[in-house]
């Protein structure tokens, strides 16, 4: 994005997490307020209209999980998701994660008003993955689809902004009988679901005000329509107090406790792991672009690294080659050893014709349940026997889209 885009994204947010002081800070902080009284009633009438059936929802006869939260950012998902769409493969399941394709390039302006007007066919998801090999890099998939396309083989990963549509495509071309939608929980035109949502233990609710005064996408009586409450970032401390509030809200799903362990770490240009005792004592530069860069910086500590500087850009952010040049500049003038970032990150940093002076390490984080765990596999496995596996494949001839490539060559979408 561009510089001041950036810029600006990070004051807005520095100013919604009070992270900010002065009259421009207090200023923009009221008329966000004054957004978020509009913002409110919008929801509700949202969420109304699909539960009085007055919004078409869809039931596309397979098992459906969404793996959502009422925050914006930073709870873990896409672990998550990686985790879940793993033990569905083990249990003989043929998965597809749908995305959104968050910060994804976009078509071109008139390539969308043409398609608009009816001049051309809607287009239909990106296939970022036939579950065999990826088609698209990071900047047409988005980072969190090229992330999961990467550690997942046997997974088709399609995104797109109508994941009914990316779901009958996944069903109907490679006979799926499984969809994780990531980041689902808003996502209302899809029915008949598991809805699993994420609560941050480090800060469950935001700052307790909707968007765009705070990070909440919705009230948090909303969470009442979650099927299974996943806390997340435990770290084995009580939260009893935590799940008195969520029983507020929410008296029957399940609670399960979960962490974002960290495994290992891989250099960005070669693939190399190293084991996390590497880090002990490392002088290290840490470099990220995510919604909580405190909660990453803060588990390099705990690890034992030193962290010598920390360069922090906003969510999702594209590094240039100049930004990360920089970066490194900054990592030889203080002696680090290294600079370590997180692998959504790593995924978003610029090809470097040469080898950096400094070695750029991803610190590889998986999730793992600490208890509920039970709790949560009763819960799908109830829905697995309510949506078995298709006995054979539905009606379309189903194929990978490898074996078709179009004909200028470019990536293949489905339509």
């Amino acid at each position: 994005m561009p510089r001041w885009t950036d810029r600006f994204e990070r004051f807005a947010v520095d100013v919604i997490l009070e992270r900010r002081d002065g009259k421009r800070a207090a200023v923009l902080r009221w008329l966000l307020f004054l957004l978020s009284l509009l913002y409110g009633p919008l929801v509700r009438l949202r969420l109304w209209l699909y539960n009085r059936n007055l919004a078409h929802s869809h039931s596309l006869g397979c098992l459906v999980i969404s793996v959502g939260n009422l925050t914006v950012g930073g709870t873990g998902k896409t672990p998550v998701v990686e985790k879940l769409a793993r033990e569905l493969t083990r249990e003989g399941r043929r998965v597809a994660v749908l995305s959104r394709g968050y910060k994804s390039a976009s078509r071109p302006l008139w390539a969308r008003w043409r398609a608009s007007r009816g001049e051309t066919p809607q287009p239909g998801p990106r296939v970022v993955s036939d579950g065999q090999r990826a088609f698209l890099g990071p900047l047409l998939a988005g980072d969190e689809p090229y992330m999961l396309a990467s550690n997942l083989q046997g997974v088709v990963i399609l995104t797109g902004k109508d994941r009914v549509r990316s779901g009958l495509a996944a069903i109907h071309q490679w006979g799926v009988d499984t969809l994780l939608l990531d980041d689902g929980f808003q996502y209302l035109p899809l029915k008949e679901r598991l809805d699993i949502v994420l609560v941050d233990r480090e800060a469950p609710f935001g700052n307790r005000f909707l968007l765009p005064r705070g990070t909440l996408r919705e009230p948090m009586s909303h969470i009442r329509r979650a099927d299974i409450l996943l806390v997340t970032k435990c770290d084995g401390s009580p939260l009893a107090e935590l799940k008195s509030e969520l029983r507020r809200y929410n008296r029957h799903a399940p609670i399960v406790e979960c962490a974002h362990l960290p495994r290992y770490l891989a250099q960005v240009s070669s693939g190399e792991k190293r084991s996390l005792n590497f880090l002990h004592g490392l002088r290290v530069v840490a470099l990220s672009g995510i919604a909580r860069p405190e909660s990453f910086e803060n588990g390099l500590r705990k690890l034992g690294a030193e962290i010598v500087y920390s360069r922090r850009f906003a969510d999702h952010h594209r590094f240039s080659e100049h930004e990360l040049l920089r970066v490194l500049d900054r990592a030889k003038a203080r002696s680090a050893a290294a600079i370590v970032t997180t692998e959504k990150d790593a995924v978003r940093l610029p090809f470097l014709s040469t080898p950096p002076p400094v070695p750029i390490y991803f610190l590889r984080v998986e999730i793992e349940f600490l208890q509920g765990a039970e709790a949560l596999q009763s819960r799908i496995r109830e829905k697995m026997r309510q949506r078995p596996p298709f006995a054979h494949a539905p009606s379309g001839r189903i194929r990978s889209l490898a074996e078709e490539p179009t004909a200028n060559g470019a990536h293949p979408v489905v339509l």
